[in-house]
């Protein structure tokens, strides 16, 4: 029987607490269906292959040559990205893989180029783009209502309570790194954000004494000729003091976000008239606090050698109603139906492509080579 090609058969290799989670919400874009998971002998994909009606291979090979299968879900350890990505591209599959993309830069390169020749996606599960938060941001950046951006910084204080000193996280070999593990999906947001590629000036790390763990790292990037950002990754805390901060600095004043998925922003900012309603518009169910009115000669202020008349100081505060899982299910969920779109409609304009991983990867690489 001739396959129907509107529909999309998911395999999935590898089966931790993340892919159920990511599969409960591939599987609710009408026209999808689990095939069959591979790659684990855990009990709980015996359980989730019943639950989907699905079968359970003894062999990743078996199910990249099922032919019901169109689209491989990859959610292993980085240093599987590779072998297992290039067993499902050469059987004619898509994939999907958790980040990163691999764990160095030939591999990466081998991977996008071959699913290129062969017109398949190889996309890195990027989610941060399709939050409704980020959007936000991005108008924030090119309509410039708080003038140019300038700086910013991520602080990312991650609790290590569940990484046992021999899980895979801590070997670079098997993780890539702090850098390459974590630190990708950062990388391209601000590469998103602000429109260029950065370029990594400087970095560090920390290994945690007495042991071979880096546990910490921080670098800073260059973007265009005007924006220096920072970002800091370390995994020491306990899990209920797990915490993010993301901060960006313009001319006239600054924007908060908070934790790693972004569910809450603060801006504190001087504004004309027309820059306030820029800000409404942007944010028009925001709480909005108003610190300062200025009249007369009290509008005129100078930053940057550039004179400007400004109307109101305030501070807006917004963040969704919903639990931060709840957004993290619906932005899994648009990334997984944004990448499908393409697999049926090749003219379809991707919002996470091939150069994301690649990018964030070429960065996270140098940052982690930086810091030697």
């Amino acid at each position: 029987m001739k396959k129907d090609k509107s529909k999309i058969g998911l395999g999935v290799i590898g089966f931790g607490s993340f892919a159920m989670f990511a599969i409960q919400h591939f599987t609710q874009i009408p026209d999808t269906k689990l095939i069959g998971l591979a790659g684990t002998h855990r009990e709980a994909a015996d359980a989730a292959a019943k639950r989907f009606d699905a079968v359970h291979y003894d062999t990743i090979d078996e199910l990249v040559n099922n032919p019901d299968v169109d689209l491989v879900y990859i959610a292993t350890p980085p240093f599987l990205h590779y072998e297992q990505s290039m067993m499902a591209l050469i059987a004619g599959k898509n994939v999907i893989c958790e980040k990163p993309l691999a764990v160095n830069i030939a591999q990466a390169e081998e991977m996008v180029s071959l699913a290129r020749k062969k017109g398949l996606l190889m996309a890195v599960n990027l989610m941060q783009r399709y939050n409704p938060m980020y959007k936000c941001v991005k108008e924030i950046i090119d309509k410039k209502p708080m003038g140019e951006l300038l700086h910013g910084f991520f602080e990312n204080y991650a609790s290590d309570e569940g990484l046992s000193p021999e899980h895979w996280f801590w070997d670079k070999e098997k993780s890539g790194g702090i850098f390459v593990e974590h630190g990708v999906h950062f990388f391209d947001m601000l590469d998103g954000w602000t429109g260029v590629k950065g370029e990594v000036q400087c970095a560090q790390s920390i290994i945690r004494p007495g042991t071979n763990i880096e546990e910490q790292v921080n670098c800073t990037s260059k973007y265009g000729d005007t924006v220096l950002f920072n970002f800091y990754h370390g995994f020491t805390q306990p899990g209920r003091m797990d915490r993010q901060e993301l901060r960006l600095l313009f001319e006239r004043g600054d924007l908060t976000l908070f934790e790693w998925i972004p569910t809450r922003i603060k801006i504190h900012a001087l504004l004309d008239e027309a820059e306030s309603k820029i800000i409404h518009d942007i944010f028009p169910e925001a709480r909005i606090n108003i610190t300062n009115f200025f009249a007369g000669k009290y509008r005129e202020i100078t930053s940057r050698h550039k004179e400007k008349n400004i109307y109101q100081m305030l501070d807006l505060y917004y963040g969704f109603e919903d639990e931060k899982m709840h957004i993290y299910g619906n932005i899994v969920r648009a990334l997984f139906e944004d990448q499908i779109a393409w697999i049926r409609n090749k003219a379809h304009k991707r919002i996470i492509t091939e150069d994301n991983g690649y990018q964030s990867l070429l960065n996270a690489v140098r940052a982690m080579e930086i810091a030697g």
